[in-house]
């Protein structure tokens, strides 16, 4: 059973997906909150495995909850909810430790399966989320030129794997397209952010898109 805490301080948003995650049988919502300080209260008393964080919240915010979570020892896998206006946001969040990102008005069936690939410990961005981090990333005056110039040692393999992490696919939707086993993918993924010295698919993402952008 993953056991699912939601906070957000918009009572429909929480009555919404808790009827959402009501209906999975491998699924329970063990809790919820409406900011971040009830959000930590929340985490003291049950056991998380995966946390739905708004990132807007009067009071605690989103992204002070995920600075507290990351000086506890043990702390939840957290999904943060987003919507399009909140990109600059979201590149703090990634920064924070967050493993996914999805828009508020996925589908139920999305948000269901990020629920379970997250726990899995796949890392879970919404294509949509991807589009808007690469923008705002990129217009950041600074450029990493040197993972940018590390793209070329990938191997064709790996770099297949690069290019579809940029395309917004999850693990098992690039396994799907290119023949190969979960396992694998992990495996070249994990060479890819070694060697461009990166630590996140988002990371990935920019030098991908910034290497198309450069002439020749």
């Amino acid at each position: 059973m993953i056991r699912v805490a939601i906070v957000d301080d918009d009572a429909m948003v929480l009555t919404g997906l808790r009827m959402i995650f009501g209906g999975p049988v491998d699924i329970e919502v063990v809790g919820q909150a409406g900011d971040g300080a009830s959000a930590l209260a929340v985490l003291d008393q049950l056991e998380v495995d995966v946390l739905l964080l708004d990132i807007r919240m009067p009071g605690m915010d989103g992204l002070a909850t995920l600075a507290a979570l990351a000086e506890r020892p043990r702390r939840p896998k957290v999904i943060v909810l987003t919507t399009f206006n909140t990109d600059d946001y979201v590149l703090r969040a990634l920064a924070l430790g967050a493993e996914g990102f999805l828009l508020k008005d996925a589908d139920p069936e999305r948000l269901v399966d990020a629920v379970r690939r997250v726990h899995a410990g796949e890392p879970m961005l919404a294509p949509e989320v991807t589009s808007a981090l690469i923008a705002v990333a990129t217009k950041a005056p600074q450029a990493n030129t040197v993972a940018s110039t590390e793209l070329n040692s990938l191997t064709p393999r790996e770099r297949e794997v690069a290019v579809l992490v940029a395309r917004g696919m999850t693990n098992s939707q690039i396994a799907t397209r290119l023949q190969m086993s979960l396992a694998t993918v992990k495996a070249n993924l994990t060479r890819v952010f070694t060697k461009l010295g990166v630590d996140n698919r988002v990371s990935v993402a920019m030098v991908v898109r910034d290497s198309e952008a450069r002439p020749g």
